[in-house]
């Protein structure tokens, strides 16, 4: 059965943020990275699994939007979806709330495309990877 999303939440450390205490933009790719990684963990495998199956998967495109500050210390909740799957890429999307209030603070999305470490050129997500991502496939936005 087809889930919305997957959801992952953790604490803003003080090296996320700037001297006011305030999310450095720059770090909601960071998070955007560590929940995926939370989610294909969630799935089974992991970025050790792709190395070993001679895979990259590397960003050919990422995008944040920014909606309200989070704070050094908020306890932020992270949803992953896939917006899109296709032979050799994915479209991954992102929600970032704060848990405390579910106060809307980034939308964003990254693609991603599987890539063969010895050829240096895009490949064919394997199939039990695309069969479940293809799980997470309503959007989420």
């Amino acid at each position: 059965m087809p889930q919305s999303s997957f959801s992952t939440s953790f604490r803003v450390t003080w090296v996320d943020t700037d001297a006011a205490g305030v999310v450095h933009y720059s770090n909601y790719f960071r998070f955007f990275e560590r929940a995926e990684e939370e989610f294909y963990r969630h799935l089974g495998f992991d970025f050790t699994n792709f190395r070993e199956m001679g895979l990259w998967f590397p960003r050919v495109e990422a995008f944040c939007q920014y909606k309200k500050p989070a704070r050094y210390g908020d306890l932020l909740v992270v949803e992953v979806g896939v917006e899109e799957l296709k032979e050799k890429s994915a479209k991954l999307n992102f929600k970032v709330m704060k848990k405390e209030n579910a106060d809307l603070l980034a939308l964003g999305h990254l693609v991603i495309v599987a890539v063969d470490k010895q050829t240096e050129h895009a490949t064919r997500i394997p199939v039990d990877i695309a069969t479940k991502l293809r799980l997470f496939m309503k959007q989420i936005l």
